[in-house]
């Protein structure tokens, strides 16, 4: 009678712990692979492992205006085409 009442308790133990280092191993390749490139949730768990980012010169507005590349998406042909008639 005892042993059946240990065994269900034994199996019962034993199916927790098993899923519990599943879930926290789950956890940990999610960790590595996905969340811990977000900086919210690194702030929030206090994860100190990632070093912050350096902090980038102090620039003007005015500076990073005048030196920032424009940039132009390049036209496709319809776009060549159509500006060309209209001129």
């Amino acid at each position: 009678m005892w042993q059946s009442v240990g065994l269900t308790l034994l199996v019962i133990v034993a199916t927790l712990v098993c899923a519990l280092l599943f879930m926290l191993f789950g956890w940990y390749v999610v960790w590595q692979l996905f969340l811990s490139k977000f900086k919210f949730l690194r702030e929030l768990l206090g994860d100190a492992s990632t070093p912050p980012a350096e902090p980038q010169p102090s620039e003007t507005k005015s500076e990073r205006t005048a030196t920032a590349p424009t940039r132009t998406r390049p036209r496709t042909a319809r776009q060549r085409v159509a500006t060309a008639e209209s001129t």
